[in-house]
């Protein structure tokens, strides 16, 4: 029997870690999700996530296609400082 290859599947995972005022912050999309953090962390997490498919969109790449050096390249100069 042959097996057939699963195609690539990627995803992206923010972790907050500085949530002091009780809240549980939780935002999911297709290929991505990110969790707790306070307001301001989590906000600058959804930022930079949107900002990274923006970038592959322009690229004209999948998440799937970018090798992880491009991707954190991607990443550092799409976070907000």
């Amino acid at each position: 029997m042959s097996k057939k290859k699963k195609p690539a599947r990627a995803g992206l995972l923010g972790v907050g870690l500085d949530n002091d005022d009780g809240h549980k912050r939780i935002t999911t999309g297709e290929q991505f999700a990110i969790v707790g953090g306070s307001e301001e962390t989590h906000g600058r997490m959804t930022e930079t996530v949107i900002k990274t498919f923006e970038e592959l969109k322009n690229r004209g790449k999948a998440l799937e296609q970018v090798e992880p050096k491009e991707l954190a390249d991607i990443l550092h100069r799409v976070t907000p400082r």
